[in-house]
């Protein structure tokens, strides 16, 4: 059954403690800027309302403060679950209200792909995802999660399930073939940003 869309926001999570990377992912350069600043920059030209999903107690970086995106910090039921956690913050912030969830760590990003995933959303479903060019599993992190799923979400938290890829998994999902292969390449460790930054300059 069709439904009429939820009005669509962004939240970019930038909440995580970038263990694995050993310092902020979202304040790495590329090209002279931020991740966290192109991200902003991709979301303006697509003309989304933009939230910075934080840590309860996290200032809100200077890009965002420029930028004027507003934060939607962890709500105290929600603190370490991950994105999970971001995810039904923001929901619980903007009743009726659908998001864009996207992660820090995705420097090959472009406005086609985001424009792809947006303009084949499917409100009805729980989620409209991008399969993994890696594994052929469902991509959570760029991802339009849809308001009617947030009872869900909850209730599989409530049984700990934290994973959103695990969620996904066993939910009614839209599957969208990725259109850049190489646009959701995500960066973990040093090593993972070494190349990032050599695979730009190529």
């Amino acid at each position: 059954m069709k439904i009429d869309p939820a009005p669509l926001h962004a939240l970019l999570l930038a909440g995580g403690h970038s263990r694995r990377m050993g310092k902020d992912k979202s304040a790495l350069l590329y090209q002279g800027q931020t991740q966290l600043a192109r991200t902003i920059v991709l979301l303006q030209e697509l003309g989304i309302p933009s939230h910075l999903s934080l840590r309860a107690g996290q200032p809100l970086p200077p890009e965002a403060r420029a930028a004027e995106t507003k934060s939607i910090h962890d709500r105290d039921q929600f603190t370490n679950v991950g994105p999970l956690g971001g995810i039904l913050s923001a929901f619980a912030s903007h009743p009726g209200h659908a998001f864009l969830i996207l992660a820090c760590d995705l420097p090959f990003l472009d406005v086609k792909t985001l424009g792809h995933l947006i303009q084949n959303r499917k409100p009805e479903k729980l989620a409209t995802s991008f399969r993994s060019h890696h594994d052929g599993l469902p991509e959570p992190l760029c991802a339009i999660w849809e308001p009617h799923g947030e009872k869900f979400l909850q209730q599989k938290l409530d049984k700990d399930m934290r994973c959103p890829r695990k969620i996904l998994i066993q939910s009614e999902i839209h599957l969208l073939d990725l259109p850049n292969k190489e646009a959701l390449d995500n960066i973990n460790t040093p090593e993972d940003y070494m190349d990032a930054v050599a695979r730009m300059q190529n």
